[in-house]
Parts: structure tokens; sequence; C-alpha cells
């Protein structure tokens, strides 16, 4: 463009000074800044006529609206986090820095100029099914650059990427240059296909200069400071931004983040893209994914270069380790603040802990164990010969050195030294926790698992823990939305995820996969909307960065990390079956099925339960299903009541919209005429109703509306209903609000906090009923200290019958206690197990059908899924029955329970290893009968699918035929007469030997 032209068109610029420094500016600066700025031509001539003012100020601001900043400054160190610190808290949409290519007329510094756009469109508003009108030209003007500049670029995507684009930022894709919007929809799709994450450094001509090009693409970045942050990575590492465009664009269920940064260093140093700068500079802006700017390790240590970015990311990580390793049992010695205050106060052990873990997980290092096993015996010298003379803190600290020890010590591979992650992943030897120390496990059940890993990201931290080689169960997210919240569920995060864990072993007893669990705490304590679209994508963020962690270090090729940059030290694959559970919406179980596949994963999409190509648990019932079929076998057999026929009363926890609940719900008001429901309770209410709650009411929430959505004109005298969600503020008091029925109608109030939870935390232990099914709700809700509340004045339950659909609602304690004070207690690793026999069979049927095969029969598989589901329920219920007849009522129902899961797993692990060790045996008859009778009947009944099973993994007929063979031998063999006979068995083997001798026969007397 002519700029002294455009100068000249304002009658406020007309100058020779203004129209000297427009044709200076034309000479100084790029060409693509005056194209980011063709929409605002007269800031350009503010521009022209203002720039000598920078000689007295450091800034000049050239356009000041609503949604829009320019300012021009002098170009110092520091000037753009003055900028947008003077921002605060504005949603950048765009942004876009530009230099000078040489100092101001008479000045030694450089024109720098940032511009701001604050119209950042909001996930709603990306409506990608509503019709638009991009202009054709332009448009094919995009796809042709894309095609010269991309040829690899996946046309196809053309349009639904461009469209994303245009809703976003009409105005961009009309201004910017064909080539801008190509190489953006590149990037865009780069980082898609990369897992959310994507890093390039190129050199590049411009105009016949040579250039660094910074590329950074975010999936769902961090909200607050991300710019800010990338910026602290450049200015730290002395790379000065001579040009930069930044975008941040929403896909219609999280933002994006795109940044293209034009730099140099302004040391000299070599940045080109293989230079130890660049990889050092790749490293420091993937690992602003990990490390928040909230951090005192990063506030502390980062910005004041005591540490690396990944250094203090590891930092913190060790930090959660040693806090949820060590809390749960003794959270008043180390607590949270005790374990950080153990890494911050004395840099020094922070820093020879992660020299020893570098030292054993670097890659790069030729003589890494002889280096490691020196690093080791120091840095264990120090650990135990750390004092400071205060002794209280110094064996509180020492205990916590030690566990990152193990830490260290136990790790057999991480994702560390991964450069493009966006968590961390350490896969352990479960032999760490015997070394922990008793008074550390004491509270956690004594199996000891197979493997546990470690996960550590920006928003929280958890674990997976499997119990067995194939290993399956849920991954749950607890979201901690205030302070207190987080604390608490970190103090006691390990001991949760061990017990279900635990727990899911037990009930994984019918299938061939043994029992895990995955359990993260989210912290959105800061974030100010409860459920709102900050929460949603936090905790997407969580979840898909920890996915990507999963699969850095546990996709394998020949059983060793395929990843070259994971060392590892235990080298075989593990096929992890992860099912949804709490806070996993359906959209990122397609993404993470979708990610394992791509990422070449073992068990590709079977990673986690589908929802289309898939069993749906919500849309199938299929943990109720097991669940309703132990109330009714037991309802019958302890109380002599006919749940589909006779009167019954029934409380619950879990709302009509939960999984669990829901069908439940739904499959006992079809089926059951009697049913009078007393009490639901859930997350955003508790309706209680002496007469029972209005049967038509629940059939139209069922499966559609929380409980919130009751109408309390359907309550009987004496019913309320209580809102957790229906909170408003007094002052700084906050209530709750509260509707009742009585005689004469409806009566409102508020109740203080106080009174709040009182009242809806005490509902589920006193509202009298003949069945209660726990069906959601926090872990260790009835436990040591209050099930007393649970029993009436007569000191009688206040349910005869607890069916637990909710893992671990009750704790072992208080399972006893109850079952002593005269209740029956199906606990969830019986009662709730159908869920996960379920998923088994969707792996089953990833192994075995296509999806369009899949897809085709599925309504029929799925049928053929429930009745296997109801049989396993029903032989379970009915032994656990039996047997406690049979031991005359002198064992509790859980104990049974426990022993039937053992003496299963028993069996499983012994056949496990006998078939690995003879797997020819598989597919042999009478073995391979038995793979056949486990599968459904559909897969049984047609030959070309039962053929497959000869295509199955090795692993997998091992694992069928052992928890096929397993579970027969306890559900339909007869204890006595199974010994009977394995003793004749054996007797007859003794004597078939050759030589031995039968038993001399009586003689005659007449001889």
């Amino acid at each position: 463009m002519n700029l002294p032209a455009v100068i000249r068109r304002s009658a406020r610029a007309e100058s020779a000074r203004a129209v000297e420094t427009a044709a200076w500016l034309q000479q100084n600066m790029s060409p693509f800044f005056f194209e980011a700025m063709a929409d605002e031509q007269d800031a350009l001539a503010w521009l022209a006529r203002d720039m000598p003012r920078l000689r007295i100020n450091q800034r000049v601001i050239l356009v000041d609206r609503a949604k829009l900043l320019v300012v021009a400054c002098v170009s110092r160190r520091g000037t753009l986090y003055d900028t947008l610190r003077r921002i605060g808290e504005r949603e950048i949409s765009y942004a876009m820095f530009s230099h000078s290519f040489s100092s101001m007329p008479d000045m030694e510094e450089e024109l720098e100029v940032q511009r701001f756009e604050f119209d950042r469109r909001q996930n709603h508003e990306i409506d990608l099914n509503r019709p638009i009108d991009i202009p054709s030209a332009l448009a094919g003007r995009i796809r042709s650059e894309l095609r010269t500049s991309f040829p690899g670029f996946d046309l196809k995507k053309f349009d639904r990427l461009l469209k994303i684009f245009w809703l976003n930022n009409q105005n961009y894709v009309r201004m910017s240059p064909p080539s801008r919007t190509a190489y953006l929809l590149w990037l865009f799709e780069r980082s898609n296909e990369a897992g959310g994450l994507f890093l390039d450094i190129a050199e590049v001509v411009r105009e016949g200069r040579p250039e660094i090009r910074v590329l950074f693409a975010v999936g769902n970045p961090p909200q607050e400071e991300f710019l800010r942050q990338v910026l602290e990575v450049f200015n730290r590492l002395e790379i000065g931004i001579r040009r930069a465009y930044c975008q941040t664009i929403s896909n219609g269920i999280h933002p994006y983040f795109l940044g293209a940064f034009y730099v140099q260093s302004r040391t000299g140093a070599d940045l080109s893209p293989g230079s130890p700068l660049a990889a050092y500079l790749r490293r420091e802006l993937c690992t602003t994914q990990i490390v928040s700017t909230v951090s005192p390790a990063y506030r502390d240590f980062v910005t004041t270069g005591l540490l690396s970015g990944e250094d203090a990311a590891l930092t913190n990580a060790f930090i959660a380790f040693c806090h949820t390793s060590l809390a749960h049992n003794q959270p008043d010695r180390f607590g949270l603040e005790d374990v950080q205050r153990a890494f911050y106060d004395h840099p020094e052990m922070g820093q020879l802990l992660i020299r020893l873990f570098r030292a054993r997980f670097n890659p790069e290092l030729t003589d890494r164990e002889a280096l490691y096993d020196a690093m080791l015996a120091e840095t264990q010298e120090a650990v135990e010969g750390y004092n400071t003379g205060h002794r209280w803190l110094d064996d509180i600290r020492r205990s916590v050195y030690r566990c990152c020890l193990l830490l260290i010590t136990h790790c057999l591979k991480t994702n560390f030294f991964v450069v493009e992650k966006q968590a961390l992943a350490f896969r352990l030897d479960p032999a760490y926790l015997r070394k922990l120390g008793s008074e550390f496990i004491a509270d956690l059940p004594e199996a000891l698992p197979f493997r546990v890993t470690f996960f550590f990201s920006r928003y929280g931290a958890g674990y997976h823990i499997g119990f067995s080689d194939i290993a399956r169960g849920g991954w749950r997210t607890v979201i901690a939305r205030s302070a207190d919240d987080f604390i608490t569920a970190a103090n006691t995060l390990f001991r949760e995820v061990y017990v279900l864990a635990n727990t899911q072993h037990l009930k994984n007893k019918d299938i061939y996969e043994g029992g895990s669990k995955l359990t993260l705490v989210l912290d959105a304590s800061d974030l100010s909307e409860a459920g709102g679209d900050e929460e949603n994508c936090r905790l997407y963020k969580l979840q898909y960065s920890i996915a990507n962690a999963f699969l850095d270090i546990f996709v394998t090729a020949d059983g060793r990390a395929r990843d070259q940059r994971v060392v590892d030290y235990y080298g075989d694959d593990e096929p992890i079956e992860i099912g949804p559970d709490e806070n996993m919406h359906d959209s990122m179980i397609e993404a993470i099925a979708s990610l394992s596949r791509r990422r070449g994963y073992i068990l590709g999409t079977g990673i986690m339960s589908s929802k289309r190509v898939g069993i749906n648990h919500k849309e199938y019932g299929v943990t109720s299903t097991g669940v309703v079929t132990f109330a009714r076998i037991t309802m019958a057999e302890s109380l002599g009541v006919d749940i589909d026929r006779d009167t019954f009363s029934l409380k619950m926890t879990g709302g009509p919209n939960g999984d669990v609940a829901g069908n439940c719900l739904r499959i006992m008001l079809a089926r059951c005429p009697g049913l009078q429901v007393r009490l639901i309770l859930d997350g955003t209410a508790a309706v209680y109703d002496p007469g029972g709650l209005h049967r038509q009411e629940l059939e139209r929430m069922v499966l559609k509306h929380d409980l919130d959505s009751f109408d309390p004109e359907r309550l009987n005298p004496g019913g309320f209903i209580i809102y957790r969600t229906g909170r408003r503020m007094e002052g700084l008091k906050e209530t709750h609000r509260k509707v009742s029925r009585s005689v004469t109608g409806m009566v409102e109030e508020w109740l203080d906090i106080d009174d709040f939870y009182h009242q809806y935390n005490s509902l589920v232990f006193s509202v009298p009923a003949d069945l209660f099914i726990p069906a959601g709700g926090r872990p260790e809700t009835i436990e040591g200290h209050n099930w007393r509340q649970f029993l009436d004045e007569q000191g009688k339950p206040s349910a005869r019958v607890i069916v637990e659909g909710a893992n671990s609602f009750l704790t072992p304690e208080a399972r006893v206690q109850l079952q002593k004070s005269g209740a029956v207690i199906m606990r969830d690793a019986s009662a709730n197990k159908c869920g996960v026999i379920s998923s088994s069979y969707e792996i089953i049927a990833n192994l075995l059908l296509s999806e369009r095969e899949f897809l085709e029969h599925k309504e029929e598989y799925v049928g053929d899924v429930l009745s296997i589901l109801e049989k396993r329920a029903a032989d379970e219920a009915r032994l656990i029955l039996r047997r406690w007849r049979e031991a005359g009522g002198t064992q509790l129902y859980t104990e049974i329970s426990d022993t039937i899961s053992q003496n299963i797993n028993a069996y499983y692990t012994r056949l496990f290893e006998f078939f690995s060790n003879r797997p020819a045996l598989c597919l042999q008859m009478p073995f391979r009968q038995a793979v056949i009778n486990h599968l459904p009947l559909l897969l049984r009944k047609t030959p070309a699918f039962r053929r497959r099973i000869s295509t199955l993994p090795t692993k997998y007929l091992c694992a069928i035929l052992a928890a096929e063979i397993g579970s027969s031998l306890i559900y339909t063999g007869n204890r006595d007469e199974d010994f009977e006979e394995m003793i004749t068995r054996h007797l007859a083997r003794i004597f078939r030997r050759p030589g031995d001798s039968p038993e001399p026969q009586p003689q005659r007397a007449d001889r």
C-alpha cells in the first residue's frame, strides 16, 4: 500500500515530518505488518504522525476500543509483558507484534507495534451446521495456496476447517493473504493430528530476509496468561520476537491457540532448527502445557532462572506423588503444604532428585547405568543424612525424600523425555509400596497390584492401578470446585483409586480382564462457574492430556515402548482397557478411542468403551441390569418379597438422569407395579416422599432430567425437595432452597449452609425403606464413624436389604457392622459387576467383528450380552445366598462375596499362567470349545465369526480360557462333590502307574 498517500488524505497528519516518518515506516516495517493493519488505516496515519513522540514517551496508543487495542512503543525487553499486564484478564482473540528492521530516526531503539483484538467467539457460537456464504473466489485462492504450499494437506477437510475460521473471525479471513490463511489451516490440522500439540521450527526467507519461524499450536490451551507464559519462554531464553501473529479460535468444543513467531537470538546464538537452543526452546514451549503460572515452582524458580520449565514440571510431579502417596493415611503430617515445603525450602534436595531421575531415564546418555548407580548412592546418602536440627520437620521431609526416591528407583518407564507431551506419566513397579513402610499402607487392601501408573498435569493428578496384566476398569475424574475440595480429594486420592481397583478386580472375576481403575482429581477451584464452559474445557484438557501421556508409554512395538525417547525397563505389551466413569463425556470417549487408534495402541479403539461402535451403558442399562437382578433375588430369598408383584419401598442415591440410578429406576418402574420410591438423592437435589414419589413424574424424568427438575407440586403431604443447585447469597451467607408440601399447601424456606448439609447428608441414613440402592455418590459415604446413623431407635438398619450399585459407597467396616445389625448387603464387587462384563464383550466384538458388521448386528449382539449379564448376576446372587444358608448364617454376605471373587481370581491366575506356558492348547479341543462358550450367541452360532477366534492374540485366548474355566468351576461346581472327584482321580492315577500292584484280595476260608 502507498502509506504516504494515506497520510496525505488525513488532514490531521499533513506535515513534512509525518511524510518522512511514513517513508521510514514503509522501508523499515515488514510488508506483512501493513497487511495486518490494512483495516486500520487511520491507526497507520496516527503512527506516522506520533512516532516521534516515542522519544519522550514509552508508548503511544493508536487505537483503544472495546474490542481492539493498538499500541506503538519503544522496543525494549519487557514491553510485551507490560502491555499484557495492563490488559489483565481480557480474552485475546488475535495478537500481532511487529518490529522495525532498524532503529527509529534519532533513536537507538527499534519501533514495536502491538495489536490485540478482544472478540473471541464462545464455543456455542461455532455452529458448523449453520449455513454460511464464503466468497467462492476467496475460498478458491486459499485452496490453491494449500495445494501448492502444503501438498500433503487433506483437502477433504478444507471446507470444514475454513468454516471454523470464518465463524471465528470473518474479517481476518477476508483481509489476510491467502498464503497466511492457508498455513493457519495447515497448522490447525497438524495440531489436531498431533493430539492437540504441534511445534515446528524452520528457517524461512521473507522478502529476501532469512528468518527463524516458530509455529506453535495448542488445542484447549490454558486460558489465563497463556500468551504471557509463552512470551516468557522466549524472553528467558534470550530470543527476541521480530514479528508474531497469534489467534485463539474455537472448534465448537474448546479453544485452539495458533501462533506464528519470527524470532532471532539476542545473543547471536545459533537458533537453526537442529541447534541446541532450538531444542531447548521446543522443550520449554511444550512444557507450558504442564507448568502453571500460579505454581510457586514457576514463580520462584523458573522466572528467576533457577529451574527450567521441564524441571519445574518434574518438581511439581514429585510433590503431587509424595503428597498423594503419604497423606491418605497421615494427612496431618503430610499435607500438601508440608510436602511442598520439603522441595521449595530445600531446592538443593529437589535438584539432587531431579539429576538422579534424569540419569535413569535420559535416552541420550551412553553410560546411563554407571552414572545412575553413582548418583543413586550419593542421593541415598543425602536423604538418609538430611538433618537441619528440627527433628519433627526432618522426619517428615526425610519420609518425603524417601518416597520420591522410590518413585525414581521403581519407575519402569516415563514420557518425561518426550518433547510434545501435555502431561507426565510414570509406570511403576508396585513393589515400591512394600518398601514405603507399613505405616503408609496400613489403610490399603492387602493385595499388591500388578501395575501402578502415576499421572501429573497442569490441572490435576491421578493414578491408574491394575491388578492383572490384561486389566479393565473405569476412568473417573473428581472435580474439585473449591480449594478445600481439592485438598480433601488429593489427600485420599491414592486410597480411593486403590480400593476401587481392588473392588473392580473382585467384580471382574467373570471376564478375562482383571480389575483396574483410573482416577484423577481436577483442580477447578479458581473457576467461577460450576459446570460451565471453562470447567468443561479444563476437564477435557486434563483427560486428553492424560490420554496422550498414557499412550506415550504404553504404545509398544515388539514389547518395547515405540517412542525411542522412552527408556523402557519393563519391556512388554500392556493391554489396558479403560471404561468411562464419572465425568467422562461422550465426546471425550470417542476422542480418546480415535486417538488410541491413530497412535497405534495395541487395543486400537478398544481402549475405551465406545458410545457408537459399542454398547452404551446408559442407553442399554447394562450395570443396572445386574443391580436389579441382585435386588430381585435378594429381596425374594431374604424378605420373601417378590418385587415384580409385591409392594415394597426403595431409597437410592444417584439421580434419575444417571447411568446406574436412572436405569435402575427405568427397569423397576417398568417391572415393579408395587414400587414406592421414598427417597432419591443426587448431586442436584434430594427428594423425599413418605407416600412414594409420583410415578408418572419419575417416568418423565428418567434418563432425561436431573433430580432438581422434579415438580414439587407432585409431592404428597410430608414430602419435600432440597435443592443443592438452588442456592443464593445473602451478603456473605450461602443459603439453599427447600420446598415442602404440608396439608395446607406448598412451603418454601431457605436453609443456611450448616442446616442444608445436615439435612441433605442425613437423609440417606434416616429414611426407612425395604431396599436401599446406592447408585451414585462419593466413595466411603457410609464408613466407620457414621454407620450407626443408619440404624433406627431399635438398632435396626433403616433398610434391611442394601444392593450396592455404586463402588465403595460403604467401607468394609461399615459393611461388617451393618450386617451384624441385621442388614443383608450385596456388595459392589458382586452387584454392579455387569457394566464391566458388558465392556469386556465390547472388546471381544472389537477384536472379532468389523465396525460395519457390529453395527449391522448390534441389537442382536447387545441382546445376547444382556442375557449373559442377567445369568452372571443371578448365578452369583444365588450362590452367595446358598452359601450363607449352608453356613447357618455364621458368614457375612460380603465375606462370601469376597471369597467367591478370590477363589475365581486364584483359579484365573493359575490357569492364565498354565495356558501362557502352553499356548498351543488354546485352540485344541476341549479348550477351543471353552473359548467359544464364552462368546455371545451371535458369535457362537455364526461359523464365519466363530472361526475368527484363531485370530485373537494369544494373551487374550489364555485370558478368556482362564476366566471361563475359573468362573464355571465356582458357579456350577459343588465343593464336596468336586473334592471327592478330585481325590478319586488322584487315586486312580496313582494306581495306574507301572509297577503298582492292586490291593491284595482277602483269602477264602477253604484255602
